[in-house]
């Protein structure tokens, strides 16, 4: 038995960013350890120990017995605290305990792959205590891994990979979120249309329709008329998408049209991760 094979595109983008990673930070002196990256409030150290503990997780280890600090301002609910705990467990980790332990959850996870024969909709524990496939596991592991990949090419001033596997998986993760940001959280008029353009290593054209009844859906033609038209590269579409920079810090690479209201809600609820 093997990797079943709709299983196989998450786990080669998976295995192309989390060795991109190791690649980035293995050669990193301390001091760089603690650069800012654009994920809120995480240095590099943050979100390295955000990424082995979200492979410890999918391994099935037990989460750390961890009480955080009263100080962490960032952290305002129970999803953050849930996620922050992997992370401030490693915050005095030294560059060699942080490089090796990636290494050594790498090889765990590899050997988890090769060995992986279950099937794609099996039920697993997914984070905060739910449950999902384990499709749906996978596919979500594979973009979480790739944004924090940019996370740390944006800190470390090595751009690269926007167009690579997880690339492709983060477009589509992302392009399925879009009918609900334009149709229910920024209220779009009812038989409408909204065009997004990105183009870049990754290019699309994408309309938004949104029916009578107020539900959004994702089409590949293009819309005559539509209520309003977004054109933007997709390197600024995955950094306002995943929240790394608002509306205003990129407002010179997005080209907006139409309804000035809708086009400011639009953006104002592009970002889709927590």
């Amino acid at each position: 038995m093997s990797l079943h094979p709709t299983l196989q595109p998450y786990a080669d983008a998976w295995t192309h960013s989390i060795e991109a990673i190791s690649e980035l930070v293995s050669p990193l002196v301390e001091g760089e350890w603690n650069r800012r990256t654009p994920c809120p409030a995480w240095s590099v150290r943050d979100v390295v120990s955000h990424v082995i503990g979200l492979d410890c997780e999918m391994l099935g280890d037990p989460r750390p017995i961890h009480t955080l600090p009263r100080d962490l301002y960032h952290v305002t609910n129970e999803q953050q605290r849930y996620t922050e705990m992997q992370v401030d467990v490693r915050r005095h980790h030294t560059a060699p305990e942080m490089t090796s332990e990636l290494e050594y959850v790498i090889i765990r996870r590899n050997r988890q792959l090769r060995n992986e024969s279950r099937d794609p909709g099996t039920k697993v524990r997914g984070p905060y205590g739910s449950e999902l496939t384990l499709e749906e596991s996978m596919r979500r592991h594979a973009f979480d891994v790739w944004v924090h990949e940019q996370d740390l090419r944006a800190a470390l001033g090595r751009p690269g990979n926007l167009d690579s596997p997880g690339a492709h998986i983060a477009r589509d993760y992302l392009l399925a979120e879009l009918p609900a940001v334009v149709a229910e959280k920024s209220d779009a008029p009812r038989s409408s249309a909204v065009v997004f353009d990105v183009h870049g290593p990754i290019e699309f054209l994408r309309t938004i329709r949104v029916d009578i009844q107020g539900r959004g859906t994702l089409e590949t033609a293009p819309a005559l008329g539509p209520a309003a038209a977004f054109t933007l590269d997709w390197e600024t579409y995955v950094r306002l998408a995943c929240g790394r920079v608002t509306p205003e810090q990129v407002a010179d690479r997005v080209k907006a049209e139409g309804e000035p209201q809708l086009t400011a809600a639009i953006l104002r609820n592009f970002a889709v991760t927590p």
